[in-house]
């Protein structure tokens, strides 16, 4: 697993996700461990490296 850190986009607090570089495509839904609004994420890997990384705010 691989450990992340960004910002939030609804509470602005610096985060973690853990990924999965086995995967090299993925989009996938995730609540913020600070403020529990909903994030979408699409992620990228390449040879075990992350290359792709947005964690964006879905509009309710």
């Amino acid at each position: 697993m691989y450990e992340h850190f960004f910002q939030c986009p609804y509470c602005w607090e610096e985060i973690s996700v853990l990924l999965d570089p086995s995967v090299s495509k993925q989009t996938y839904i995730e609540d913020c461990e600070n403020c529990c609004n909903p994030i979408e994420f699409d992620v990228a890997f390449q040879n075990g490296e992350i290359t792709e990384f947005e964690a964006r705010s879905i509009e309710q």
